[in-house]
């Protein structure tokens, strides 16, 4: 009986049973037996928790162990992520001259994928080949793989200089080495094609390394030849072949494309997988088709937290902010642990809609599950705070951060930038700077907006020239705006005009925006009328333009142009958003719009705010009524300006916060983050 399980380890299904037969060779004395012994150890390599019996059991083999002692050590050992223990094994192994089979194989190359040893990586290479095993199928995938990963790490790495390696290193001793590269990354792409050209036989699993290989290194036409080519060999993709293949058509944004594939999973029955639903959510919400990222995310029968992220993280790329907090709550009540990256995906969300309590919320939850240590989680609430005005707190979580990146920088100068301290941002730049740390594309974004908020048209001018000449980075249509909105703020409206239309890339509507504002700010109505015609060329429904004219138009007492403008736009079907502010007191958001009264305090309101002006009026206040622009007489004007829809959440504010309490007025026009003392 006992010899017929030895003899058969497969059909040993269960750890009890695993348990019961090691004590019927205690029982019956053939603990002696190294057969037995090594036949125990395979066994028990294949079920988790046992790896502690695996290891004492290999350790009372006297003799050399066996082939297949080694083998299931091994196979222990990675699948339980001990990769170094792994690989010193596979080297005492090679030590007593073992020969090993296509069976260890797998197991040693992905230690060493997993760990980045390139040396060892290329010296089992080379012992693979020399053992004859250069086109065994299971050897084959797992190099392939192995390749594909160092192939990622040295192009995150962006090794300057790597000498080129020729062929394949064959060296017996195995030992540990460094993992510095020392061939360039197009040699790992010739590696893994002789490895796949030379396999006599490929599988799917051949033919989705190479895909998903491709694609993890952004080579995606690659990886879609390959995938023709697999349809041409008579092999079907199967559910991961498609759920590496749909991140492609995400890249591309091509939503065409992407449906193709979507109804092929159908088709094929996969569209109730996990995985490819995840990738086809995030392919819809990068082709801004939310309603369709919606529909499967639905219909998946199952939803891991990939999943979840996926949605959440859609919503918010998408502007649908209430409803990615409203998905990363249902996450929460399914039981799903979420993952440090739906922290970064959800965080944008309070940071837009500058709700500091869900913000906070979110803030407490990362602590209490000691995701705080995590740099990008980290980086997600310096923005969040900064951009809800709580720069004290964004910068109280920066300095706890160990180790400072590029992301960490940005999110910190852009928000002492949005808060107004132009000369703080500048420091931090500066810092960054002397840390080492090469400002990116979005770093030079937060710089160039802390010099407009703070009038530092010189610093601006310098940084934007060092983009190109120290780092090489080409402005793009933010940087072009930052320095518009600088120079229209400044009035130097000319020269803003000539620098948009000298750019380098084709100016967007967005960008005359600036200009227009700057126009509208110091009443420049020809230049005004110029600029509109350019937006209205790239973009013939920017609403903003039409407003930003009219308000030009009716600053200068020019009414019949003013009704030209707001008839045309009625015959668009265009309605000018209304002026709305909001103020979040005790955990609930109050909106007000101008002149409205239909908040429940509404009288309490007024009251406060004939209060405030008497107050302010005594102290010298006089109300400028320029920026009222309606065709009404002077004290029409002031009522209107009174009942600005920024003073009724101020007035409101003030009687439901504490004396000392920092206000802060969200607005939806030109989004703004003001902040009042109580």
């Amino acid at each position: 009986m006992l010899t017929r399980i030895l003899s058969n380890p497969g059909n040993v299904k269960t750890k009890f049973q695993a348990l019961q037969l090691h004590a019927q060779i205690i029982i019956t004395g053939n603990t002696s037996s190294s057969s037995h012994t090594s036949t125990l150890i395979s066994i028990y390599s294949n079920f988790n928790n046992l790896l502690h019996y695996t290891i004492l059991l290999f350790h009372t083999l006297h003799s050399p162990p066996s082939l297949v002692a080694w083998k299931s050590i091994i196979r222990a050992y990675t699948s339980h992520t001990l990769f170094h223990q792994a690989l010193y094994s596979f080297i005492q192994m090679r030590g007593f001259g073992i020969y090993p089979d296509h069976n260890i194989f797998p197991s040693v190359l992905k230690s060493c994928a997993v760990i980045m040893d390139l040396r060892l990586g290329q010296s089992v290479h080379g012992s693979i080949i020399r053992c004859g095993m250069g086109s065994e199928l299971y050897t084959c995938n797992a190099l392939m793989n192995m390749y594909f990963k160092f192939q990622g790490f040295v192009a995150l790495h962006v090794f300057d200089e790597i000498p080129q390696r020729k062929g394949v290193c064959c060296t017996k001793d195995l030992s540990f080495g460094s993992s510095e590269s020392e061939i360039k990354i197009g040699s790992f792409d010739d590696s893994v094609r002789k490895v796949f050209e030379l396999m006599p036989k490929r599988d799917v699993v051949s033919w989705n390394t190479v895909i998903a290989g491709n694609v993890q290194n952004g080579m995606y036409e690659e990886a879609l030849i390959m995938l023709r080519e697999m349809g041409n060999a008579n092999l079907k993709p199967d559910s991961f072949t498609l759920s590496s293949v749909v991140p492609i058509f995400a890249e591309y944004v091509d939503v065409i494309k992407g449906k193709e594939i979507h109804g092929y999973a159908i088709r094929s029955g996969f569209d109730s997988d996990v995985f490819i639903g995840s990738s086809l959510i995030d392919m819809y919400a990068k082709c801004t088709r939310m309603e369709d990222s919606l529909r499967v995310f639905d219909l998946l029968p199952r939803r891991d937290a990939i999943s979840w992220n996926s949605i959440i993280a859609g919503c918010v790329q998408n502007g649908a902010f209430d409803e990615g907090l409203r998905f990363f709550r249902l996450m929460l009540s399914a039981k799903i642990q979420p993952m440090p990256v739906t922290f970064s995906s959800i965080m944008p969300a309070c940071a837009h809609l500058t709700t500091l309590h869900l913000g906070k919320q979110l803030h407490g939850y990362i602590i209490r599950g000691r995701f705080d240590e995590n740099v990008y989680i980290a980086s997600s609430l310096v923005d969040m705070y900064g951009k809800c005005g709580n720069i004290r707190m964004a910068r109280w979580i920066f300095d706890r951060i160990e180790s400072h990146d590029i992301v960490s920088w940005t999110a910190i100068i852009m928000g002492y930038a949005l808060n107004g301290y132009g000369n703080d941002a500048i420091s931090l730049f500066e810092q960054m700077e002397k840390e080492g740390i090469k400002p990116g594309y979005v770093s030079f974004i937060a710089i160039l907006t802390a010099c407009s908020h703070a009038g530092l048209i010189d610093r601006a001018w310098e940084y934007f020239n060092s983009m190109t000449e120290n780092y090489g980075i080409a402005p793009g249509l933010e940087h072009y705006a930052a320095v518009a909105d600088l120079l229209g703020r400044a009035g130097r409206l000319e020269e803003a005009y000539e620098l948009i239309l000298n750019m380098h890339i084709e100016p967007t509507g967005s960008v005359w925006l600036t200009l227009l504002a700057g126009c509208r700010i110091h009443k420049k109505t020809e230049l005004a009328v110029k600029v509109a015609e350019k937006i209205f060329g790239v973009d013939p429904d920017n609403m903003a333009a039409y407003v930003l004219l009219s308000n030009v138009y009716a600053i200068s007492g020019r009414w019949k142009e003013v009704a030209k403008l707001r008839i045309c736009m009625r015959n668009k079907g265009m309605r000018k958003k209304p002026a709305c502010s909001w103020i979040e007191i005790k955990n609930k958001v109050h909106a007000f719009s101008a002149g409205d009264k239909s908040h429940p305090y509404y009288d309490r309101i007024n009251e406060a705010l004939k209060v405030l002006l008497e107050k302010m009026e005594r102290e010298g206040y006089v109300a400028d009524t320029n920026e009222v622009l309606h065709d009404v007489d002077e004290e029409q004007k002031k009522t209107l300006l009174f009942s600005h829809s920024e003073r009724l959440a101020i007035a409101f504010g003030v009687i439901n916060s504490p004396a000392g309490t920092t206000i802060r007025i969200t607005k939806n026009i030109r989004i703004g983050n003001n902040q009042f003392h109580n």
